[in-house]
């Protein structure tokens, strides 16, 4: 960020009085530009004991396969952005419960906090979106793990099958943290079912 949306001043980064990190700040107009992280969000499509899936047909991770997820927009809950990330990433429509919310994710090394939603299938009538190659159904054994594009999604799809069996879904919270070319995620919470 270079110059100031109000004035179209020169923009500073400096702390201003009562914060304590850098913004970018306009001395002509007084005004401060706080940059906060960009939630994604998006949906653990479901039908029986099979996960759907998408090929990404954009970058990052081109070819690679992934859950129906994106950024959220301004005006939508997060599973409300969830759900229109299935539907145009996957063609597909999904049925959600009240306790959906499955895995969030943070990573504040690059300033992002992903949220999965599980969901239901209400059909099996989908199809590649516009940043989609394909979709298909996997189960467990065909997932193609190998080739899954985000060490998000790979948390996800493990902690989902792991979970299946029992029939519990607990809300897990991580922190994931990037260096020396490596990835750690550190399970910093999860709920626990009450009897």
């Amino acid at each position: 960020m270079k110059y100031c949306h109000h004035c179209t001043a020169l923009l500073v980064l400096r702390v201003p009085d009562g914060d304590d990190r850098e913004r970018h700040c306009c001395d002509a107009c007084n005004a401060i530009f706080y940059q906060n992280p960009k939630n994604v969000v998006g949906t653990v499509p479901v039908f029986e004991d099979q996960v759907l899936l998408c090929k990404r047909a954009i970058q990052p991770r081109i070819g690679k396969w992934t859950l129906p997820a994106g950024f959220m927009e301004n005006g939508e809950s997060s599973l409300e952005g969830a759900i229109r990330e299935t539907r145009e990433e996957a063609g597909a429509s999904v049925t959600v419960q009240e306790d959906s919310l499955y895995t969030l994710f943070n990573l504040p090394g690059i300033n992002q906090l992903y949220m999965f939603f599980r969901a239901e299938l209400s059909n099996l009538d989908f199809s590649p979106g516009i940043e989609s190659e394909a979709v298909a159904l996997f189960h467990e054994s065909e997932i193609p793990w190998g080739e899954i594009a985000f060490p998000v999604v790979k948390s996800t799809l493990e902690h989902y099958f792991r979970d299946l069996p029992k029939n519990h879904f607990p809300v897990r919270m991580f922190d994931v943290h990037h260096g020396d070319r490596r990835i750690t995620t550190h399970l910093i919470s999860h709920s626990h079912k009450s009897d």
